[in-house]
């Protein structure tokens, strides 16, 4: 449906050749290119996720989707955007578990009478979204003790980089826990084969995942360097720009997924791609950016997230959580 919008690829990549002082251009075009190409990545992972189930499926669409975040995030990382980073990661869980979740819930809803789902499923996902909340708010009470004693700046980059190990094996335990242990929870209810969607072949779905996240990679290098002569031109800052623009983008593929998931009666595979993907982010994404901080950009990012952002993740989690 959307697949006229990627026009604005070849005019991004134009723009940025012929017209790289036109950044507020360059960033609307190349913003609104990455919206097919999540739509092809959502499409591509889908169909590996037929082949796969639920448990599965979420996940690959999950990881697919937010290899669009972590391209733009470690694209920032190198312009020294920690800010635009940090509320992108932020906003991306709470898009995920508030936007995208709720409209999955809304569309199926209008669509079926009820819709069920594993609760033991999304009620261990959701511990793991409380764990993230709190590896959140322990650097950021020790940021702002650095504001009376800056020798504690130190310990904060220690403690993200600590914190970020192990939310990487905790991460890797819940992904044995759901794959290999317990995944009959997480398997959910696969359609009949009269009933599945038409599949692509193997090669086609591998090479569409592969040709859009390179075509992302590249696009997502243009919007960041447009970014903050973007927001000065808008009179934005660069919060608004990664809390809002950014996180959405980088959502993209997720929004269009669980909701057609939600759509089929998948609400197995709607709520795996809405939580999962926070989950992700936050015990993925956010550590592996901390840890790549070290090499790549100006200056290494810590976990201490701005109090505002904080606080609204605390909340979007303790909501989810019930």
């Amino acid at each position: 449906m959307l697949n006229w919008l990627l026009i604005f690829v070849p005019v991004t990549l134009a723009l940025e050749l012929l017209a790289p002082q036109l950044h507020l251009l360059i960033f609307i075009s190349a913003a609104v290119s990455i919206i097919p190409l999540a739509g092809w990545l959502g499409r591509a992972t889908e169909q590996l996720a037929e082949r796969s189930g639920e448990g599965v499926g979420g996940l690959l669409n999950a990881t697919f989707g937010n290899a669009t975040e972590l391209i733009i995030a470690i694209a920032a990382l190198r312009a020294g955007l920690h800010d635009v980073v940090k509320a992108s990661l932020a906003g991306s869980i709470i898009g995920n578990i508030l936007l995208v979740l709720g409209a999955a819930m809304l569309c199926g809803g209008l669509k079926f009478k009820e819709q069920h789902f594993n609760s033991e499923g999304a009620r261990a996902e959701a511990t793991l979204l409380t764990l993230a909340a709190i590896a959140m708010v322990l650097p950021a009470i020790y940021m702002l003790r650095a504001v009376d004693a800056p020798a504690l700046l130190g310990q904060v980059q220690n403690l993200s980089n600590s914190i970020s190990v192990v939310l990487l094996l905790a991460y890797g335990l819940f992904l044995y826990y759901s794959l290999v242990t317990h995944k009959a929870l997480f398997a959910g209810k696969r359609e009949e084969p009269s009933q599945a969607t038409d599949l692509w072949p193997l090669g086609k779905a591998i090479g569409v995942l592969a040709i859009a996240t390179g075509l992302i990679a590249w696009v997502s290098e243009i919007l960041v360097g447009a970014i903050e002569p973007s927001a000065k031109a808008f009179g934005l800052s660069n919060l608004f720009i990664g809390v809002f623009v950014v996180a959405i983008l980088g959502n993209a593929a997720e929004h269009a997924t669980a909701i057609t998931a939600a759509l089929k009666n998948r609400m197995d595979l709607a709520l795996s791609i809405a939580i999962g993907s926070s989950v992700q982010v936050a015990l993925f994404v956010a550590p592996v950016l901390v840890l790549s901080s070290l090499l790549v950009g100006p200056q290494p990012m810590n976990l201490a997230f701005p109090a505002g952002l904080t606080l609204t993740v605390l909340l979007a989690v303790i909501i989810t959580g019930q």
